[in-house]
């Protein structure tokens, strides 16, 4: 009897405990992106349009817009950034916005604890402003949508699109600033991958192309082997600093590796920097 009473109690205490089970009309979304060496974090909501007119409708031009659906949509980023031309710290943001039809404008708001837009908009909050440009998407968007695009080693776009509309703000990070530091680190105990590394930045980034030598010269001494996707970076090097005999003997070693490793791409820009260097 004090069994059959437990086993009673248990279901409806489990029973008591069920919840139904609902899909979000806007859900929850993650993004995450590294920008040169900045790692970007996105949270945010995706409402869809379900055959509804958006942008001068359902979101009115001209008014604040939490962008997107539900809790605030924020932005994390563990770099101090340029975002749309303001310098702003390390940390996560808020991002709001004020959409019209030719422009929007974005903030970056510092309190990241709101349901929808803020009950009183604190100007001393708004932690980065800018005003961006409005195109027009190729086809609809049906879900709202966040995402970047446009890489380069220092910069990105971060791309918000809705419905035919999209817009761009650049976003600049401190990839340089960081590298120059790393390798600075870096030579005090120098590996071969470190001198290799360092090499193709300052080819890269235009720096003093004769020290790129040196270092390249020193990573291959240090490597046992050579592969050829390092003797083509070696060969580029030489060809930049002006020693174009020396590039070429490298790209016929490059060449060489690759075509016993069967890289056709390797043996196609061998082949072009060889024709460009006089080689044929």
């Amino acid at each position: 009897m004090n069994r059959l009473i437990i086993l009673l109690f248990s279901f409806a205490l489990s029973t008591s405990q069920a919840q139904v089970l609902t899909p979000q009309p806007s859900p929850d979304a993650t993004l995450k992106q590294v920008v040169g060496l900045t790692q970007f974090e996105v949270n945010y909501s995706r409402p869809s349009m379900r055959g509804r007119p958006i942008f001068g409708d359902l979101v009115p031009f001209g008014k604040l817009w939490r962008t997107g659906a539900n809790k605030n949509t924020t932005i994390k980023f563990d770099d101090d950034i340029v975002f749309g031309g303001d310098e702003v710290n390390a940390g996560e943001y808020a991002i709001f916005t004020i959409p019209n039809e030719d422009k929007w404008q974005v903030y970056l708001y510092g309190n990241t604890e709101n349901w929808g837009t803020p009950s009183e908009w604190n100007e001393d909050e708004i932690v980065a402003q800018t005003t961006v440009e409005v195109s027009k998407t190729s086809k609809e968007i049906e879900s709202f949508t966040i995402e970047f695009n446009h890489f380069t080693k220092n910069n990105a776009h971060l791309i918000m699109k809705w419905e035919d509309t999209a817009v761009n703000i650049l976003i600049e990070v401190p990839t340089d600033k960081k590298v120059m530091a790393s390798i600075k680190t870096a030579m005090e105990d120098p590996k071969a991958s470190d001198y290799y590394n360092a090499a193709v930045y300052y080819m890269e980034t235009d720096r003093d192309i004769n020290r790129a030598k040196t270092w390249i010269d020193k990573a291959m001494k240090m490597s046992e082997d050579k592969p050829f996707w390092m003797l083509r970076q070696q060969s580029l090097i030489y060809a930049k600093a002006g020693d174009t005999s020396g590039a070429i003997t490298l790209a016929k070693e490059s060449l060489e590796a690759a075509e016993k490793a069967g890289n056709a791409d390797y043996i196609r820009m061998n082949k072009a920097s060889l024709k460009e260097w006089g080689a044929y």
